[in-house]
């Protein structure tokens, strides 16, 4: 498989992340885990439109991934959030993660997946060109 076949795979893959979590899991709350983690930290008050607020923004984030737009801004955005929101998750709500603090290990994984897919392959696939 060469690097562009897998960088391609894995900004697919990346993109699917952000729309499961986004739409199944906060928009249609299929997960109310995400809601409860919301309001354990803003207050039941604002759940419910925080957790819609925040699965739509994660839809457009997906949607960003797969238009390349601005791709490296997209992907330092991605590490950002994702690295605040589980250190946030990690301190403040440990008990409501699915893996509870071993989320920080998943969290990583991903972030280093995003960081590997678009500072090291993509840059390898446009020095080959």
């Amino acid at each position: 498989m060469t690097n562009k076949q897998v960088h391609t795979i894995l900004t697919y893959c990346i993109a699917l992340v952000w729309i499961i979590n986004g739409l199944f899991c906060k928009i249609l709350n299929f997960v109310p885990r995400h809601r409860q983690i919301i309001s354990e930290i803003l207050g039941d008050d604002y759940a419910q439109i925080f957790t819609r607020l925040i699965g739509f923004s994660e839809v457009v984030m997906a949607l960003w991934i797969l238009s390349k737009f601005k791709h490296r801004l997209n992907a330092t955005i991605q590490i950002a959030i994702v690295g605040l929101m589980n250190i946030l998750e990690f301190i403040l709500v440990p008990e409501l993660l699915l893996w509870g603090k071993l989320n920080s290990l998943f969290a990583f994984i991903f972030i280093l997946v995003v960081y590997l897919n678009e500072f090291y392959l993509n840059k390898k696939i446009k020095n080959q060109i």
